[in-house]
């Protein structure tokens, strides 16, 4: 550092020598004798008061090789001589000492000395009507960066106090080090601590503090906790230290150890204000702990303290993310009978405290109440609440605020956009999401994660050709496909079944750059199992431990589940022993699959012993795991010991849902056993629980095995009632009694009807109605729904084929029964017995109109 006060380092060679005056003037020129001058009323009279040998003849002279600072003119010697000896001889005097020191200081040729300005800063120190003065020396010298290095400087204030007498007062060292932190010369000013430390010069705590903050500010932690550690060896601290290094540890995430400086503080007995309780309670609030706060917030109030509207607003908000409302709503009453009025941030708090809770009246309560109390929400308060209405389904009231936002001039973020775009989904308004979509695009406001919404949305639901339309989308305009937008588009494609176009997929992601996750491989692997090509499944579990990705339980859970999928259970009962040595804990999920698998392989034992390997192991079956076995035991006919397992579902409080009602449902239908259905039937709906059509498919089955088609009829007109589709399968159990009923207009009444809703018939459907029309002689109405089939590119099955040429024989119609005999061989059907029986004999034996039908 260039300085224009000479000085130097202060080996000890050189500390008896740095007034000397070789080393204040050239050695290579003679020492000029000083000439009398003319006497000046204006100037000191320097001339006259001193003796150059007074001060160096304490000194021995040093050799030729000695360091030395040039002078500017030839007569310097006797200028720096002269300045500090003169004053010294205004010791006393600090005000005239000062004059002195700014007249010669403005002098051609003189050159400042840090020895001369270190004897001035004692005498001006030892003064109080000077302290000001040495504090504007000093600002002056390090905000013009004309001083010495900061340790050089300390060593000579040092120095100088011991040579000439001084009482060594810290006040200038701490005066030195106040200027440094106001010149933001932060790194000096940390030598400068040091080296007085060092000197065993006691640096004050208000300037500590001081610093410690300027290193706070600047991220500096080590030095704050280095500079800290010696605080408390030597001059200890007091609250505000406290607070620095409290907001130290909050600035750099360490919560944990600001509440150690406290009770650290606590238990030296420093004296504790309710800052340093508010800046604890704080930390403890990120950390967090949040009794300890309850308490410390107490200890407060106790002391006669209210606590800061800021420090009420932490400790809610941390009662708020961690889902106690409870001690929430008691704060903010608490806050407010301490005559502090709800802010903003807090109401914002709580209302996403309710929203989370799913109570999203008592957040728009709370909306409308602050709107009352002269509160403007603001972008925060708005995106909690459109938020919370999207995840509650509340579209209309978050469109509301939408708009209401927008109104007010707030621009609303894409997190508002995107929240709305997936409530929309959700919500099944496909038409307001598209259009919240384009309108984001075309403002440029979308980003790849709404993209992304709707990406999974409809690789979700199957709408794989959708899902393109938005993949293109994001290439037109720019946006980078994502490794999250790549595995939306795989699931879609694994879910419709088209491995090739997946894993096509998966390959452009590697030619790109971008890396495969977890989800990735495992969405793949899904997919190859529920193709039943587990071999591939497995070479992509290879391939992803192969690029050391860890699988994790959703990657095991597939692998397991997709072998019980495709009737290899015993197989995927033998892998978990092996995934147990991986470190994998089988959850709820995996057994699930494996009792499933065991039950659909028609293997009861094997699924009951997973179930007590599954209790054993403490872990708790859940409706799923007692829907299978009660599943198991119905189409086992063992009905009594599915009763006796919803029997113990209830015994450990776990309710039935819709598919476990249905099991037991369709079990006692199977049985004919209406009576016990119509009970599980209505105990559904007293529960709560709406039948869905599976439920009404097996209660209209059973119904019709009675012939009780008038109750299946009823049943037919609730579903439509309650705005429960009827499917295929209802409509063709629905013909098929009303047929054997003898009701054919009717049953074709219920046809008519299902074509209308656009259900195609398949020939389960086709051959319970030409079956139907051929028995009440109406083979021309047959033949004419064969030519239906014609027209849809069905093909007839060898079943329909026989019940037509049955009908065409009985009524004498020879040549048609053989012409669609050949027409069937030219189909490439092969006739069965019961053909050649018909054609042969003239009638059907055992013909089962009804295969396939339940």
């Amino acid at each position: 550092m260039r300085s224009s006060i000479t000085s130097s380092p202060i080996p000890p060679s050189l500390l008896r020598s740095f007034l000397n005056p070789k080393s204040l003037c050239s050695h290579s020129q003679p020492q000029p004798q000083p000439q009398p001058q003319p006497q000046n009323p204006n100037e000191p009279p320097f001339s006259q008061n001193h003796n150059p040998q007074k001060i160096t003849s304490e000194y021995k002279s040093e050799p030729k090789n000695a360091d030395f600072t040039a002078p500017i003119s030839q007569d310097s010697f006797f200028t720096q001589t002269h300045v500090i000896n003169t004053l010294l001889n205004h010791k006393t005097d600090p005000r005239s000492a000062l004059n002195q020191f700014k007249w010669v200081e403005r002098k051609r040729g003189f050159v400042k000395s840090v020895d001369a300005l270190c004897v001035l800063l004692h005498i001006l120190v030892g003064f109080p009507e000077t302290h000001k003065p040495a504090q504007d020396l000093l600002n002056q010298c390090v905000y013009g960066d004309s001083g010495p290095d900061p340790v050089v400087f300390v060593d000579h204030l040092v120095e100088c106090a011991k040579r000439f007498g001084f009482v060594l007062d810290s006040r200038v060292f701490n005066y030195l080090l106040n200027s440094y932190v106001r010149a933001n010369r932060i790194e000096d000013a940390v030598l400068c601590c040091n080296r007085m430390i060092e000197s065993d010069v006691t640096p004050w705590v208000p300037y500590m503090n001081i610093l410690l903050s300027a290193l706070v500010r600047r991220n500096m932690f080590g030095e704050v906790q280095e500079l800290h550690n010696k605080m408390v060896l030597g001059i200890g601290g007091d609250c505000y230290t406290l607070h620095v290094m409290m907001r130290a540890c909050l600035k750099e995430g360490k919560a944990e150890e600001a509440e150690e400086y406290f009770r650290e503080a606590k238990d030296r007995g420093v004296e504790l204000d309710a800052a340093a309780y508010s800046i604890v309670i704080q930390a403890l609030c990120k950390k967090p702990n949040l009794r300890l706060a309850f308490g410390l917030l107490k200890e407060m109030r106790e002391m006669g303290w209210v606590p800061l509207e800021g420090t009420y607003t932490c400790v809610i908000g941390a009662c708020v993310k961690h889902g106690n409302m409870v001690e929430a709503l008691r704060l903010k009453d608490e806050m407010i009978s301490c005559g502090k009025p709800m802010n903003l941030v807090v109401a914002t708090s709580l209302m996403k405290g309710y929203c989370v809770q799913g109570n999203l009246d008592s957040a728009l309560d709370l909306f409308n109440k602050i709107g009352e109390d002269g509160l403007s929400p603001n972008k925060v308060t708005y995106s909690v609440l459109i938020e919370g209405c999207c995840k509650n389904r509340n579209m209309e009231k978050a469109y509301e605020l939408y708009t209401q936002m927008k109104d007010k001039g707030i621009q609303p973020s894409v997190f508002n956009v995107n929240s709305m775009i997936g409530g929309f989904l959700k919500s099944r308004s496909l038409e307001n999401a598209y259009k919240l979509f384009d309108e984001a695009v075309e403002c440029g406001i979308a980003n790849v994660f709404t993209f992304n919404i709707l990406l999974s949305w409809f690789s979700e639901q199957g709408k794989i050709n959708e899902a393109q339309g938005i993949w293109e989308k994001m290439i037109s305009k720019g946006v980078v496909h994502s490794v999250v937008s790549y595995n939306n588009m795989i699931l879609g494609h694994c879910r419709k079944g088209n491995m090739h176009v997946a894993n096509s997929l998966f390959l452009e992601m590697l030619e790109k750059g971008i890396k495969p996750n977890v989800i990735t491989y495992s969405v793949l692997m899904d997919g190859y199992f529920k193709k039943g090509d587990t071999e591939r499944g497995f070479d992509v579990f290879d391939q992803m431990v192969g690029v050391n990705i860890v699988p994790t339980d959703v990657t095991f859970n597939t692998i397991i589940n997709g072998l019980c999928k495709v009737g290899r259970t015993y197989e995927a009962k033998e892998m978990l022993k092996n995934f147990f040595e991986r470190g994998f804990v089988p959850i709820c999920l995996t057994y699930n699959s494996i009792i499933d698998g065991f039950i659909k392989e028609g293997s009861i034992n094997s699924a009951l012993a997973v179930y007590r390997e599954m209790c054993e192991s403490g872990i708790s079956p859940n409706v799923v795991t007692y829907t299978s076995l009660i599943d198991g035991f119905c189409k086992s006919n063992n009905i009594d010991v599915a009763l006796k397992m919803r029997n113990e579902m209830k015994s450990k409080d776990i309710e039935l849902d819709v598919t476990a009602y249905c099991t037991l449902i369709d079990g006692f239908c199977k049985m004919r056993d209406m009576k016990s259905a119509r009970e599980l039937f209505s105990e559904l709906l007293e529960v709560g629980l709406s039948p869905n059509t599976v439920v009404y498919n097996s209660m209209i089955s059973g119904f019709r095995n009675l012939n009780n088609m008038e109750a299946a009829l009823d049943l037919h007109k609730k579903m439509i009632n309650d705005g429960i589709p009827c499917d295929l399968q209802t409509y063709t159990t629905l013909i098929d009694g009303l047929l054997k009923d003898g009701s054919l207009p009717l049953a074709l009444d219920l046809y008519s009807e299902m074509l209308s809703k656009g259900i195609v018939p398949d020939n389960i459907t086709y051959t319970v109605l030409i079956n139907g029309l051929r028995n009440e002689g109406q083979i021309e109405n047959a033949r004419k729904i064969l030519e239906d089939m014609n027209r849809m590119s069905k093909t007839p099955s060898v079943l329909i084929y026989n019940t037509v040429i049955a009908g065409h024989f009985k009524e004498g119609n020879l040549q048609e029964a053989f012409r669609l005999h050949d027409e069937m061989l030219d189909r490439g059907l092969v006739p069965d017995e019961t053909t050649y029986d018909i054609l042969v004999n003239g009638k059907a034996k055992g013909v089962n109109t009804l295969a396939g039908v339940s």
